[in-house]
């Protein structure tokens, strides 16, 4: 049943559509990074939200193997965001670009920006978050998976449409306080009802308490490599492009952290809970909404679930507008030769101002849709597309923000290489990792390799060997 919560918050929605249709974005700078004016509460907002849609795989991988949750969703991504702050969110501001294609063409060449960005392309697409979207309508108002993924796509890309990355900040805001008071309700409920940790460590599975979950060091390893994937991930970039000075972009990454950690101990605590009060859950990726039918009065269960559907939603958005802004100006914009890469006025030739970004979200939504109802996993989908973009874009980006220049065919190739033996590995190991090794690792050393052999045998330089 729809909750009245759940009703206020569609109408949130739908005033942000009205309000943006009234009042588009003015250019592409306006469209794609809010013309370059985002203060230090709206970056930090919308950076802890974007990041952290993945709500329900959280509560499936804890509900299935416990504390380890920690391990694999919270210390390696702190780590790697740190790095991010310490090392990149300043050079990102000072670059003035637009989108990480933009830096890939300005170092490496053509051919690098467009590989690089049919793997941002493919990465950004937000499959995960649609099928967890999905997941909630279906049980919210009793439709088929497939009317919930529809329903919950278009509700999350509707007001993007007009009002770009500003559309995605300000919802974004609004979602940040639904995200934490969601779970600041539900597991005070739970430690009142049910008591604290010693409650848990009694009933818990003795692998819920192991570090690994009973998975063994690499099942847990990989996910750090995956994490690397922080390094070249286009919503830190993009937030970065979009910070009102390098100052704000360093410190909102920093006040994210602190924040995700907060988050995290909430919902593995949940997830914690469901496991031992839920232990027949037929489908763990529903262990939250689960446990809040549990737990929860009717009323508080819906304002629980319109908190989840938020923090979902700040994903789907925003991974959708990258999508949409990387297929229609990095990729078919870039191949068709329009405008200057890295310029304002990038894609604003494609017949008008902004109409072949705003219509690539369609494509991109579809996509996300397709995917979601094939894959039906979670972390399935977030570990297949972390392994293979990672070794693509992880050196080649890396390096970019160095002095030393690579030659662009060589990266070209390391790229291609590596995401082909990446998706090779994938493909003869599914029904579970090929020879043993998970399909990141060898696609990490290609990588490595290729752009090795390229550094002691130089074949040129980006200028005469790019494009």
């Amino acid at each position: 049943m729809i909750s009245l919560a759940g009703v206020a918050y569609a109408v949130f929605l739908l005033y942000a559509v009205l309000r943006l249709f009234r009042k588009p974005a003015s250019g592409v700078a306006d469209y794609i990074v809010a013309g370059r004016r985002l203060t230090l509460p709206a970056f930090t907002a919308s950076l802890v939200t974007t990041w952290y849609g993945g709500i329900l795989g959280v509560g499936e991988y804890t509900w299935t193997y416990g504390i380890s949750n920690w391990l694999v969703f919270g210390l390696p991504y702190y780590l790697f965001a740190g790095v991010f702050a310490l090392f990149l969110a300043g050079r990102a501001r000072r670059s003035r670009m637009l989108t990480v294609p933009d830096l890939l063409e300005d170092r490496y060449g053509r051919s690098a920006a467009l590989v690089g960005a049919g793997t941002i392309f493919l990465m950004t697409a937000p499959a995960a978050y649609v099928l967890m979207l999905g997941v909630l309508v279906a049980m919210a108002t009793g439709w088929p998976l497939w009317a919930g993924v529809a329903l919950g796509t278009a509700l999350s890309v509707g007001y993007v449409f007009r009002g770009g990355l500003r559309a995605v900040v300000a919802t974004d805001v609004v979602q940040f306080f639904l995200m934490f008071g969601s779970f600041l309700i539900l597991v005070p409920v739970c430690v009142s009802k049910f008591g604290g940790w010693d409650f848990l460590r009694q009933n818990l599975p003795a692998s819920h308490l192991a570090w690994d979950g009973g998975l063994g060091w690499q099942a847990i390893a990989v996910w750090y490599f995956i994490a690397l994937s922080t390094l070249v991930e286009p919503a830190f970039y993009q937030r970065c492009y979009a910070a009102k000075s390098e100052s704000t972009a360093r410190r909102g990454i920093a006040a994210a952290i602190g924040l995700w950690i907060v988050f995290d101990f909430l919902t593995t605590t949940a997830g914690l809970y469901a496991r031992v009060l839920l232990p027949d859950l037929a489908d763990p990726m529903q262990a939250f909404p689960a446990l809040a039918a549990e737990v929860l009065g009717p009323f508080w269960q819906g304002v629980f679930t319109v908190g989840l559907l938020a923090t979902i939603m700040s994903t789907v958005d925003s991974y959708s507008f990258i999508g949409a802004v990387t297929l229609g100006r990095d990729i078919i914009g870039r191949w068709r030769g329009l405008g200057e890469a890295g310029s304002q006025e990038f894609g604003e030739a494609a017949g008008g101002s902004l109409t072949l970004i705003r219509w690539s979200l369609l494509a991109t939504a579809i996509l996300a849709a397709t995917l979601a109802l094939v894959a039906g996993s979670v972390i399935t989908l977030w570990k297949t597309l972390g392994s293979l973009g990672t070794p693509v874009l992880l050196l080649p980006l890396a390096l970019a923000h160095t002095r030393r220049r690579l030659p662009g065919r060589a990266v070209v190739l390391s790229m291609v290489a590596s995401g082909c033996v990446s998706g090779i590995w994938l493909f003869w190991g599914r029904g579970g990792p090929w020879l043993g090794v998970e399909a990141i690792f060898p696609g990490l050393l290609t990588s490595i390799l290729v752009l090795l052999v390229a550094t002691k045998f130089p074949a040129g330089s980006v200028e005469n060997s790019s494009d």
